[in-house]
């Protein structure tokens, strides 16, 4: 059995979003962490075709992807796999004086405010600055690891008139610890390291607000913050809410154990993008991967008549790198691995 498959998206790669930290803060190229999309849709897959396109709408009833560019295209079955957008959750100021880290031009615009930032350090000797990090998350510890790094290693090659000391950096997350998917002897390791690496981590503490330069605490106290990123939760892109898709928590998309959209028997969503009967799944790559795979074999069951077989996520476990020689990697069947053999 063949079938013709039409990638569409916005933009004319992929991207492996687990490395944009690195992006940020000059540690990888941003082509070493994208791939392009026609090149994946070439001589290897010659039923594959991609189009460079934002979709604008679904109509179902006629089985037919609206887009930006170009003519509808028609569907058979159509997959909803889109991933996630940024979540303020309704942050005064969050969306206009954040930044965040997932996407490849917003990667991009990071690395550039941090180096416009240590430019003007360099021409300033009485100037100190602070870059705050919201979000405790793998994302979050990540970015203030790396930041760390780069501000007692880097900074002295390339900003030797900058001391290390007069940039500030900073973690606030909202819950009483870091990591919390993870094992508790492996958060407390995540927030010793960051402690050791210079890191003000504040747990148990919210963002009320955030100004031009500034952000405000959920207690009142105000700081100075020359950077906020903004590491805190995904949610759905807005766009979504035109597609007449039903949605469940944080704007994903609500499907069956089949993986089908609720109310559609030919449209299926996975990954970060669904929400399977109000459960949600870890916001990582192995569900998305194995959610891809099953819908494949679902679309290729309707074809041949054979049984839907419900979709099972498999755990294989969670890491996060804190910095060099230093991670965290808790496995499904219960091995726990802090430190170098983690990283």
């Amino acid at each position: 059995m063949g079938c013709r498959v039409t990638v569409v998206d916005r933009h004319p790669y992929t991207t492996f979003q687990p490395l944009l930290y690195q992006v940020a803060t000059g540690g990888l190229n941003p082509g070493d962490v994208t791939y392009s999309l026609r090149s994946y849709a070439g001589k290897r897959r010659p039923h594959v075709r991609f189009r460079r396109a934002h979709v604008t709408g679904i109509d179902a009833e006629a089985r037919r992807v609206l887009c930006d560019n170009g003519d509808p295209i028609d569907y058979d079955f159509l997959v909803l796999a889109q991933g996630a957008g940024i979540n303020h959750f309704g942050t005064p100021g969050a969306a206009e004086h954040t930044y965040s880290i997932y996407t490849r031009g917003q990667a991009i615009e990071v690395r550039d405010q941090v180096t416009t930032l240590l430019d003007q350090l360099s021409v300033d000797p009485y100037r100190e600055a602070a870059v705050v990090v919201v979000g405790g998350g793998a994302t979050g510890v990540e970015m203030a690891g790396t930041l760390a790094e780069m501000r007692m290693q880097g900074i002295p090659i390339a900003y030797p008139e900058v001391h290390p000391s007069r940039l500030r950096g900073m973690l606030v997350e909202m819950a009483d610890a870091l990591l919390k998917p993870f094992d508790p002897e492996l958060q407390h390791y995540t927030y010793e390291q960051l402690i050791q690496r210079g890191v003000d981590v504040r747990l148990n503490t919210g963002i009320a607000e955030v100004g031009e330069n500034e952000v405000t605490f959920n207690d009142g106290e105000t700081m100075q913050a020359d950077l906020v990123i903004w590491a805190a939760g995904i949610g759905a892109h807005p766009i979504v809410e035109q597609w007449g898709v039903p949605q469940g928590r944080g704007g994903r998309i609500e499907v069956d154990e089949n993986l089908f959209v609720h109310g559609h028997d030919r449209i299926f969503a996975v990954g970060d993008a669904a929400i399977i009967d109000g459960q949600s799944l870890p916001q990582l790559a192995q569900p998305a991967m194995q959610m891809g795979k099953h819908v494949a074999k679902q679309i290729k069951a309707l074809c041949t008549g054979e049984p839907l077989q419900p979709f099972r996520y498999d755990d294989k476990g969670i890491m996060a790198t804190i910095g060099r020689s230093a991670a965290v990697v808790e496995l499904a069947q219960g091995l726990k691995l802090k430190g170098l053999p983690a990283w």
